[in-house]
């Protein structure tokens, strides 16, 4: 990754610093992401890192679910960063390229399902108003469940977390060498 921070390597990692590491490996096979800011921090890393982990891989939304709000948030704040880390996860798990795009712009994009469409608005009025309406709100716990939903808001509030540390940071993936 690319910062305006120094990021701890690996071989200079205190024994708390590298067991929080290898986590991040583990779990994700590479530290990418706010990561190696966090590291300079232990007690901040090691509960973000875990957080992140169910997040990403233990919620009951699906990848392409969880993907479309990352991307909401990664718009909102205009996080490079995050973008550049989940547009190409997104599209794997089925978002189409022109959604990912639209997304990118900050637009409103047109989705397959009305599931994914009130995922979209969810985290739209959230980020934007900081509220959900009561309309939105109640057709989110009819659709989701009351699991499901409070899942939505800690995705949405994690990576909001992850966004403004690539942004504070200016954390992007490094561009690659040479070949």
């Amino acid at each position: 990754m690319q910062s305006r921070i120094e990021l701890p390597s690996a071989h200079d990692m205190d024994p708390q610093q590298h067991a929080i590491y290898q986590s991040v490996l583990k779990t994700r096979g590479n530290a990418d992401g706010p990561f190696l800011a966090w590291l300079h921090s232990p007690g901040l890393a090691g509960p973000a890192q875990q957080l992140g982990a169910f997040c990403r891989y233990d919620t009951q939304l699906s990848l392409v679910e969880s993907e479309l709000l990352i991307l909401c948030v990664a718009a909102h704040f205009h996080c490079d960063g995050e973008q550049q880390i989940h547009e190409p996860i997104a599209i794997e798990a089925g978002l189409p390229e022109a959604t990912v795009a639209t997304l990118r712009e900050g637009g409103w994009a047109r989705l397959e399902t009305p599931r994914l469409e009130l995922l979209q608005t969810l985290a739209r009025q959230l980020l934007d108003e900081r509220r959900i309406d009561d309309d939105t709100f109640n057709a989110a716990r009819q659709a989701l469940g009351t699991q499901a939903l409070v899942e939505v808001v800690g995705i949405i509030g994690y990576y909001s977390l992850v966004a403004m540390t690539l942004n504070a940071f200016e954390m992007r993936v490094a561009a690659p060498g040479p070949a």
